[in-house]
C-alpha cells in the first residue's frame, strides 16, 4: 500500500468524526451566541466559566470511553468478537454508575467551586443555575459519547453523526425559544444543550439496539467482567487522568482570567468556542490515527502505522496553514458573531491573532499523541500533558499575567503547545509505543 493510501483511510475515518465534533461544537456555540447577543457579556462569561467546571466532572469517565475505543478497536482487528461484546457491556455498567455519582458531586460543589476559583459576583448567580442545569442531564452526555467510542472502535465513525445532527437542529430550534421568547436566559441555553442531548442519546440506542445484535443487551442482562474492566481502567485511566488535568487547567487558568474581570471572561470564552471549530480538524484526525493504530497494530502491520503517521502530519500541516489564514485574516467578524461590546471584542481578537501562530504545534501535538494512544501506550500521553500544562502554561499564566496582562496568559497557552508538540514527537521517534499494543 502506498502513503496515499494511509492518507484516504484516515480522511474518511476522520470526515464523520469532523462532522460530528462540529456539531457537538454547535451546542454550546449556539448558546454562547445566544447568550452573548440577547443577555449580553455577563450572560456569555457566565457560560463560559462554568464550561471547564462541566469539563473537570466529566473528564474522568471520557477519558475512560477513549480506552474503550482502543481496546475495541484492537479486539476488533484481532477478530476477537466475544472481547468486543464484554467491553462493550462493562463500559455501559461503568457509564451509568458515573453518570449518577457526577450528577451528584456536581449538584453539591458547583457554586464552592465557583467561589474557589473568583468568579465575579455579577455572573455568580447565573453560572450557578447553568451549571446545575447541565449535571442534571449528565447522563444523556455520558450516553452518548459512550456510543460513539464503541462504534469508533469498531471503524464505524458514521452511525452517530446523524443523530447527533438531529440533536444540533432541535438545540438550535429551541435555543430562542428558551432564551429570547420565554427570557429564561443563561438558564434557557443549558436546557436547550440537556434536551438536545437526550435526543441523541435515546435515538442512538434505541437505532442501534434495534439494528445491531452486538448492542442487544437490557440493563439486566449486563455482566461485569473484572478482566475486561480491569483492562479499560489500564488503558483509559491514564487518558482519564490526562482529561483531568486538562479541566482543572482549564479551571485554574479562568482563575487566572477572572483576575481581569467580565469582559476579560467574556472575551476568552467567544475566542474559545472560535478555537474549538479550529481546533475540530486536527482532533478528528487524531482520533482516526488512534483508531487507524489499534487496528494496525492488532492486525501486526506496524509499517502501515508509520505511513499513517506520515500522512496525518501533512493533513496536518495543511489544516495548520488554513487555520491560520483564519485567525489573522478575520478575527474581528468571528469574535462578532459572539458579542456586541467594543472592548470584549477587542480582547478576543487579540486571543486569537497571538494563539493562531500556534495553531501548529497543537495539530502537531496530537497527531503524535494519537499513534501513541492508539498503541495502548497512554501512560506517557498522560505525562506529557502534566508537563505541559502544569509545569508550563499554568506557571508561566501566573507568572506573565502580573508583567504582560492578558497578553501573557495568550503566550502561555501557544508556549504549552509549543512544548507538548516537543515531548510528543520525542516519544513517538524514540519507537517505545511499539511494544505498547494489548494484542500480542
Amino acid at each position: 500500500m502506498t502513503q496515499g493510501s494511509e492518507a484516504k483511510h484516515i480522511l474518511l475515518f476522520a470526515l464523520p468524526m469532523l462532522l460530528g465534533n462540529l456539531f457537538q461544537a454547535l451546542y454550546n456555540t449556539v448558546d454562547s451566541i445566544w447568550v452573548g447577543q440577547i443577555v449580553g457579556s455577563k450572560g456569555l462569561a457566565a457560560v463560559a466559566v462554568s464550561f471547564p467546571i462541566i469539563f473537570m466532572l466529566i473528564s474522568l469517565v471520557m477519558g475512560l470511553t477513549m480506552g474503550t475505543t482502543i481496546i475495541i478497536s484492537q479486539y476488533y482487528g484481532a477478530k476477537d468478537m466475544d472481547n468486543v461484546k464484554k467491553t462493550i457491556d462493562n463500559t455501559l455498567l461503568m457509564l451509568i454508575v458515573a453518570s449518577i455519582l457526577t450528577t451528584i458531586i456536581g449538584l453539591i460543589f458547583s457554586k464552592p467551586i465557583l467561589v474557589l476559583i473568583d468568579t465575579p459576583a455579577e455572573i455568580l448567580k447565573d453560572s450557578i443555575v447553568y451549571l446545575n442545569i447541565m449535571f442534571g442531564g449528565m447522563i444523556f452526555l455520558y450516553g452518548y459519547n459512550g456510543l460513539s467510542a464503541i462504534l469508533r472502535g469498531m471503524g464505524d465513525s458514521k452511525t452517530p453523526l446523524y443523530f447527533l445532527i438531529i440533536a444540533t437542529v432541535v438545540n438550535i430550534i429551541l435555543d430562542p425559544i428558551f432564551i429570547y421568547i420565554l427570557k429564561l436566559g443563561v438558564a434557557g441555553a443549558a436546557y436547550a444543550t440537556v434536551i438536545s442531548q437526550a435526543i441523541s442519546f435515546v435515538l442512538g440506542y434505541i437505532y442501534l439496539y434495534r439494528k445491531h445484535e452486538i448492542f442487544r443487551a437490557k440493563l439486566n442482562e449486563l455482566r461485569f467482567d473484572s478482566q475486561i474492566m480491569k483492562l479499560i481502567f489500564k488503558i483509559g485511566f491514564p487518558m482519564a487522568i490526562q482529561q483531568t488535568l486538562v479541566s482543572v487547567a482549564g479551571v485554574f487558568l479562568n482563575a487566572i482570567i477572572n483576575r481581569f474581570g467580565a469582559n476579560a471572561m467574556a472575551a476568552f470564552g467567544a475566542a474559545s468556542r472560535v478555537e474549538s471549530f479550529v481546533f475540530m480538524p486536527s482532533m478528528s484526525i487524531a482520533m482516526s490515527v488512534s483508531s487507524f493504530t489499534g487496528q494496525n497494530l492488532g492486525a501486526k502491520k506496524l509499517d502501515r502505522v508509520k505511513r499513517g503517521f506520515k500522512a496525518a502530519l501533512l493533513i496536518g500541516l495543511v489544516i495548520s496553514i488554513f487555520t491560520l489564514f483564519i485567525t489573522l485574516g478575520i478575527p474581528k467578524y468571528l469574535i462578532m458573531m459572539f458579542i456586541k461590546d467594543k472592548e470584549v471584542i477587542a480582547l478576543g481578537v487579540q486571543y486569537l491573532k497571538i494563539l493562531g501562530m500556534f495553531y501548529f504545534a497543537f495539530t502537531f501535538m496530537f497527531v503524535a499523541n494519537g499513534v501513541v494512544r492508539g498503541s495502548g501506550d497512554t501512560f506517557v500521553a498522560m505525562l506529557i500533558t502534566l508537563v505541559a500544562l502544569w509545569f508550563v502554561r499554568i506557571p508561566l499564566a501566573n507568572i506573565l499575567s502580573k508583567s504582560m496582562g492578558l497578553v501573557g496568559v495568550w503566550y502561555s497557552i501557544g508556549i504549552g503547545f509549543l512544548v507538548g508538540m516537543t515531548l510528543s514527537f520525542s516519544y513517538y521517534f524514540s519507537g517505545r509505543w511499539k511494544t505498547k499494543a494489548i494484542v500480542k
